[in-house]
């Protein structure tokens, strides 16, 4: 094993899950998968389960069950084994003929004893002991129908996708988003007899909804694990109303407190809301071509962080839309491929011109080594001669074999370049750049205006116009990064203006995407009225808003623009880099908007940067991650580019 770190700690999991796969049938929720996917990968479950007979199926309610010659189950779950889930397994089970179960789940026995509503001082007594997984492993047999067959419920902290190895992923926490100012009202709502909130500032983890509640202690209880495995004592900090949440709960989580004293290293951990900083997420200034192929190319079903590579081009089928789903496709992880992981980890780390040129480097490489006819050729690289070289293992099945991981990257990157959508980024790019330059010289009425001719219904719409998802991305780009603003006439007519156009392209769209069908609460356009489409362009001004509005806490992370003047273009300055920076200057007094979450009289007593050690950077909700040197972690979405 590796020294430790997220990639030693996700495959250090899935170890104590192969020991128990052997001859079993294995169910999988997406969010473990996912953590497989980036860790060890599939083909490792495979072979630990072994045998033709034996299978890995998805965990859902109409999952298959297993036949007379499958006695055996194992379910991986990323979630708490309660409600729903638990009666999902007892739907398996009961149309299977099991004799033996075994349950894994990524939620540690604690955080279950909080979900059961056990006292904090009981759940101290029960130290050591598990008598909600014995519960559990009984219900096991009596489902299987035989209180002799063997039952095992176990926690394995399955809570990472290890993406390189200082960025990781935490898949299960992809819906965990940062509260936004409207949510004050859901939280009043939610508890009418106590004291109304005004603000964001005045929620704590005693305001929380219980579903939040546990999804947080959820998240805090993997954090732990992790800190365990890396033998560190954290130090918890925060920037945003979530964050603080997040940090205050690790600083303070019960469990920890013997692991921590027998800490050899210290780490500072900080929680950043995703919500002061949208502009890096929906930008298009990161010159990184990993950002340009998770953004263009189709999502891998039933990730957060992968995509489909098209691998027909090497078969000997034709390119026909027919024909796409015929061959299985290919994808970016490739954690059994040295070559491609280096190759991937390159691609994270460098621009977008370099990374093509290290694509072909890669591929040449591989030629050579495979005595294949490579005919090399100086100069800009282009999408047809990354094709001419993949095409060169076509016909051998042994080069394809030793080069599989090598060859999906190199098609991921030729689809990207030949990809539509990417002809768009520089159009994107250069009206952002626009926008950056207005918000210095303009009022907020007039950059909004500029949007305004970009609204078209459908029936009047070129390849070259936006569509209606990608205007809503432009609206989030001009809120975020405008941030608090003055709310006048001509800024509220403008709106309405703009309100009143992008309804009425609701209205008039052929078919509503996905996103659109969440938005507007209609599952298809026949279904959405002027008045539906009306009140969801309304609530979405609101989101805008609140989004506008979330650094008006901040002191000194109020903007992430920096001005252009009469030699400089304004240019944008993500909070992130601002927040690491702070950190790393020793000139600067203590941070005012980084707060410090105290887990104890000792921990009150410190003061200054002294207190950042080795730092672990998370973000609740980071749709796009950063590229340093360090540990980074998501809840979401990659982006490896925010200006490091």
């Amino acid at each position: 094993m590796s020294a430790p770190g997220v990639l030693s700690f996700t495959q250090q999991g899935w170890e104590q899950v192969l020991t128990k796969v052997k001859r079993a049938v294995v169910y999988l929720d997406s969010a473990c998968a996912e953590s497989l996917h980036w860790g060890c990968g599939s083909t490792r479950l495979l072979e630990a389960v072994g045998g033709p007979e034996f299978h890995l199926r998805e965990f859902e309610s109409d999952a298959v069950g297993g036949g007379v010659k499958q006695p055996k189950a194992v379910f991986v779950l990323s979630c708490l084994l309660k409600g729903r889930t638990v009666e999902t397994i007892r739907d398996i089970i009961c149309r299977s003929h099991f004799q033996y179960c075994v349950v894994v789940t990524a939620v540690s026995h604690a955080v279950h004893l909080t979900a059961n509503h056990v006292p904090a001082a009981a759940a101290a007594e029960l130290e050591g002991q598990h008598p909600v997984f014995e519960q559990l492993e009984e219900k096991l047999c009596e489902w299987m129908g035989n209180m002799n067959y063997t039952a095992e419920v176990l926690h394995v902290p399955l809570l990472l996708a290890p993406a390189a190895p200082y960025l990781a992923l935490t898949p299960a926490f992809a819906s965990l988003f940062p509260l936004l100012p409207q949510d004050v009202h859901l939280l009043n709502s939610a508890r009418p007899d106590k004291r109304r909130l005004g603000s964001l500032g005045e929620v704590d983890a005693s305001t929380l909804t219980p579903k939040l509640l546990l999804q947080i202690r959820c998240l805090v209880s993997g954090l732990s694990s992790l800190c365990e495995h890396l033998g560190v004592r954290e130090e918890c900090f925060a920037v945003g109303s979530l964050s603080r949440i997040i940090a205050a709960d690790l600083a303070n989580y019960a469990p920890a407190k013997n692991r921590r004293k027998n800490a050899t290293s210290r780490a500072s951990v900080i929680f950043v809301d995703r919500t002061l900083d949208l502009t890096g997420a929906v930008g298009h200034h990161g010159d990184n071509l990993v950002e340009k192929i998770i953004s263009v190319l189709p999502q891998l079903p039933g990730h957060t962080n992968d995509v489909m590579v098209n691998m027909v081009e090497l078969t000997a089928l034709q390119q026909e839309e027919e024909n796409q789903n015929v061959v299985a496709p290919g994808c970016l992880a490739q954690s059994h491929d040295t070559a491609a992981k280096a190759l991937w980890e390159a691609l994270l780390n460098t621009k977008h011109k370099e990374a093509v040129m290290e694509v072909r480097r890669h591929l040449v490489e591989a030629a050579s080594r495979e005595n294949l006819p490579i005919k090399m050729s100086m100069g800009r690289v282009s999408p047809g001669q990354l094709t001419s070289y993949i095409q060169l293992f076509k016909n051998n099945l042994k080069a394809l074999r030793n080069h599989c991981g090598l060859l999906q990257l190199g098609l991921a990157t030729v689809q990207t370049l030949k990809h539509p959508q990417t002809a768009k980024w520089d159009n994107f790019l250069a009206f952002e750049r626009l926008l950056l330059q207005s918000i210095g010289e303009s009022s907020m009425s007039i950059v909004l205006s500029q949007l305004l001719p970009m609204i078209k219904p459908s029936t009047q719409r070129t390849n070259d116009d936006y569509n209606l998802e990608e205007l809503l991305i432009l609206l989030i780009y001009i809120y975020s990064v405008t941030g608090e603003f003055v709310v006048d006439k001509d800024l509220g007519d403008t709106e309405e203006k703009v309100k009143k156009a992008l309804a009425q392209a609701f209205c008039e769209e052929s078919e509503l995407s996905p996103l659109l069908q969440k938005i507007t609460g209609c599952d298809s356009s026949i279904n959405l009225t002027s008045h539906k489409s009306k009140i969801a362009v309304d609530e979405l001004f609101s989101t805008l808003r609140d989004i506008a509005g979330a650094r008006s806490p901040m002191k000194q992370f109020k903007s992430v623009c920096v001005p252009g003047n009469h030699s400089h273009q304004a240019i944008y300055k993500p909070l992130l880099k601002q927040v690491v920076e702070e950190i790393f200057n020793p000139e600067k007094p203590d941070p005012v908007d980084i707060e410090h979450m105290s887990s104890g009289l000792t921990d009150l007593l410190k003061t200054g940067f002294s207190m950042f050690m080795k730092v672990i950077l998370l973000s609740t909700r980071l749709l796009k991650p950063l590229n340093i040197p360090e540990l980074l972690f998501a809840t979401d979405r990659l982006h490896p580019d925010l200006g490091f």
